[in-house]
Order: structure tokens, then sequence, then C-alpha cells
């Protein structure tokens, strides 16, 4: 059964920027992604690459960062008072996880003041080419159910 739009996918991915090591992978003994497919739940340039293969197959993917994360804008840097990160310690360059009014963002300390702290906006993967290595394991049709609320349940998938 080939991957294509509403089909639910299963599949290993490891991600690196090109030319450098693995950033992230599902492999070592992680799960596989599973994601309901043609629903913009993974970046546009990896949903094409996919598309049209089977359940088995292994295959590299170069995807441009316009079709992964855009590019980098600049001055998409804000300040934001020193509470709204907890106790950690923060240093410039660190990656952290902010709770904002529309979910959870990832953001990069720039600098950090006695009261506020310069955060970029960026996501840490904006501007970079990326490539990614992928394990198709099971491409099945979607539940009516699944269809109807746009992603997986179940195994993997999302849980109510």
């Amino acid at each position: 059964m080939k991957i294509e739009k509403d089909r639910v996918v299963s599949f290993h991915y490891s991600v690196a920027e090109t030319g450098k090591d693995a950033l992230e992978s599902s492999k070592e003994g992680g799960q596989p992604l599973v994601i309901l497919f043609g629903r913009g739940q993974i970046i546009p340039g990896l949903e094409k690459a996919m598309e049209g293969h089977e359940a088995g197959a292994t295959f590299k993917a170069a995807v441009t960062a316009g079709e992964a994360y855009g590019e980098r804008k600049d001055g998409l840097t804000q300040r934001i008072p020193k509470k709204h990160f907890g106790a950690q310690k923060l240093e410039p360059g660190m990656q952290v996880v902010l709770q904002t009014n529309f979910g959870p963002r990832a953001v990069t300390v720039e600098k950090v003041g006695m009261s506020v702290v310069d955060v970029d906006l960026n996501h840490p993967m904006a501007g970079k080419d990326l490539e990614f290595d992928i394990e198709i394991v099971e491409v099945r049709e979607a539940s009516e159910e699944e269809l109807a609320h746009g992603h997986v349940h179940g195994e993997g998938g999302h849980h109510h």
C-alpha cells in the first residue's frame, strides 16, 4: 500500500543539518512516529519525499530550509521577564521551551539580564537545510474516526 493523503503512516527517522551529524533520531530504541499523512503534521518537504513509498522502504530525503522550518527572520527577538523561565539557569545559546498563548514554543536564549531575558523566536532549525534518513514501518488505511478527528488513534497515536 502506497503512502497517500489520509493514510496512516508509521516511520522511523533521523534528521541532520546537511553535512553534519544526526540531531535527532527515533531509531535507537525509540518508537516510530505515526501520522495521518497529508494533514500537515510533518514539514512539507518531508511529506513530499514520503509520498508514494510503501512499508519497508528506506530512503534519504534532502529538505531545503524553505520546505522545512522556513528561512530565519531577522528581528524576531523578544524581551521576556525572567520569572517566566522559573528557576532554571539560563545561558546564551540555550534552547528553552516557553509556554505561550499559542502553546509551547522553542526559543533560543540570546542575552540574560538581571530581570529580563532576550530570546530569538525563530525555530531552532529555521534557515537550515536538513537531511532525513527514513524507514517506512507501516502504511494503513485510516479509520473513519481518525479521519473525522484529523489524527491517529491507538498505538503511537493520539489518546483521548
